[in-house]
This record gives structure tokens, C-alpha cells and sequence, in this order.
């Protein structure tokens, strides 16, 4: 077999890995973005104002590798699990597009390591929070609740507390008040964003055999839960108003996501159906993103 076909082989087998559809599935760098603009919403409360380019740059770069690489383990742990559920059948683990699936383990830990050692040299705190979130969602998420409890998400979510953590880590104010809370409102936060996903999505985790709350309870409970949760989340979202970094603005917007989001919990509760689920879920995403898009102007509006 001559050289080149040989490398014509290869370019065979690895080229659908290399190709944007496949590295956006498999680093979920959709989660990734929302997880980044967290941490950077944390870094704007925790500095007051614009943290600063060099901050910025290095917990995007640290944050963002950490938090792929987190999220290819945990494809690749999840892998059987996806081949049953039609919304993640598609995924580049679960369709063989990858030719050497045992190094992805390797790969993530070497994405989630590597900088965060690098950066501990300057930041220790920041490089604790990238690698506690990774070691929440990975290890207490995925390998020990998900298949195991009910409350698998909830406790699940503080990986997304994390994130907002070492935004404030990446200023030194990892302690300010403002950022603590902003990283309580995605803990609670993530109940009814999941939950609802997981209502909507009900047949795929009972014929994976995931313990989500709404595929052990009837619609209307879990839609109740996830509303209280939501609750609590609204609530932290406007007791962030009283911050000092914060004014007018962000008070409004706050108000105008938190209406949104409890209008469409309460819809929820009364009809516990698909279309309101998912209705909810994509909610539920803009009222965060909303809340942190509002945390990064407002507190650029004094400059």
C-alpha cells in the first residue's frame, strides 16, 4: 500500500472529527458559550466595570478549554446512553465519525489540565474554580448522580456556579457579594432549564433509563418543581439590583426576564404539555442571558 493511499485512508477516517458540526456536538460549545458569558458577566460585577483585556482573554481561553473539555468526557461517558435518545443520537461519539474514541477521556483532561496548571501560577483561585466545575460536572454530575437520583441536576448545576466564580476569580473578586449571588441564581437556575427539557424530552430519558424528576413524577409536578426553582433564580436575579456596580438598567431588564420566565413556569404548570416544555426551556435561556448581557452593560454604563 503506497504512502499516499494510506493518507487517503486516514483523511478518510478522521475528516468528518475535524469538520465544524462535529467539533461544535462534541465540545457542546453551545453549553460552552452560555458558560463562558457566565464567567465573563461574573468578572464585570466582580470588577465593578471592565475587568480588563488580559483578565478577559485568559479566563475565555482557560474557562472555555476547561469547560469542552469537560463536556467531550462526558459525551464520551454518556455515549451508550445517547445511542438510545432520538435528541442525541446524532452525536459524533454515538455515529463512529471519530476512528479513536478511548483518547477523547485524554484529550478533555488534557483541555481541562494543562491551562488550568499554567494559569494557577498566577491565578490559583481561578484555576480552582475552572477545575472545580469541571470536577463537578464530570465526576459528581455524570458519573455519580445522573444515573443514580432524581436531584441529579440540581446539585449538578453548581458546575455553572463555578463558571460565574471564576469570572470573579479572574479579578481577585471572587468574594464580592454580587458575584456569589449571580452564581446562586444559575444553581437555581438550571432546575427548570433541564427540567423542562427533560419534560419535553420525557419518552428519551425513560427508554435511557436516566432518573430525570419528570420521568418519576406526573408533568405537573415536575413543572412545579422546576417553577420553584425558577422562583428562587428570579428572586436572586433582582436582589442583584440592590448591587452598587448596577443601576436603572439591569433593574429593568431584570424585571422584564423575571415576568417572562414565572409567566411561562405558571403556563407550564397549568398545561404540562411538549410545546409548553420546550417553550420554557428556550425561556428559560433567554431570561439568563438576559440577566447577564444586562450584569455586563450596566455596570459598563458609569465608564
Amino acid at each position: 500500500m503506497t504512502v499516499r493511499r494510506i493518507s487517503e485512508q486516514v483523511s478518510v477516517a478522521i475528516g468528518p472529527f475535524f469538520s465544524w458540526q462535529t467539533i461544535k456536538v462534541l465540545f457542546k460549545l453551545r453549553v460552552v458559550a452560555l458558560l463562558l458569558f457566565a464567567a465573563v458577566a461574573g468578572a464585570f460585577l466582580g470588577a465593578g466595570g471592565w475587568p480588563g483585556l488580559t483578565n478577559l482573554l485568559v479566563l475565555i481561553v482557560v474557562g472555555g478549554l476547561g469547560a469542552a473539555g469537560s463536556s467531550a468526557i462526558n459525551e464520551y461517558l454518556e455515549r451508550d446512553q445517547d445511542a438510545l435518545m432520538r435528541r442525541t443520537s446524532h452525536r459524533p461519539l454515538v455515529v463512529g465519525v471519530f476512528p479513536f474514541p478511548g483518547w477523547i477521556p485524554v484529550l478533555g483532561a488534557a483541555m481541562i489540565g494543562v491551562p488550568s496548571a499554567v494559569v494557577a501560577l498566577w491565578n490559583p483561585a481561578l484555576a480552582f474554580f475552572v477545575l472545580l466545575g469541571a470536577f463537578i460536572y464530570v465526576v459528581i454530575y455524570t458519573i455519580w448522580l445522573k444515573p443514580r437520583t432524581l436531584l441529579n441536576i440540581v446539585i449538578g448545576g453548581a458546575a455553572g456556579s463555578a463558571a460565574v466564580m471564576s469570572g470573579g476569580a479572574a479579578v481577585g473578586a471572587w468574594t464580592d457579594p454580587g458575584v456569589i449571588v449571580l452564581a446562586l441564581l444559575v444553581f437555581l437556575w438550571t432546575p427548570i432549564h433541564f427540567w423542562s427539557l427533560a419534560l419535553a424530552c420525557r419518552d428519551d430519558y425513560s427508554r435511557a433509563g436516566v432518573p430525570m424528576l419528570p420521568v418519576h413524577t406526573t408533568p405537573r409536578q415536575a413543572a412545579l418543581w422546576g417553577l420553584l426553582h425558577g422562583g428562587g433564580a428570579a428572586l436572586a436575579g433582582l436582589m442583584l439590583a440592590v448591587h452598587p456596580a448596577l443601576g436603572w438598567l439591569y433593574s429593568l431588564l431584570a424585571l422584564v426576564g423575571t415576568v417572562l420566565l414565572i409567566g411561562q413556569g405558571v403556563r407550564l404548570v397549568r398545561r404540562p404539555d411538549r410545546a409548553n416544555a420546550w417553550l420554557v426551556f428556550h425561556t428559560s435561556n433567554a431570561y439568563l442571558s438576559l440577566i447577564l448581557l444586562a450584569v455586563c452593560v450596566d455596570t459598563l454604563l458609569p465608564l
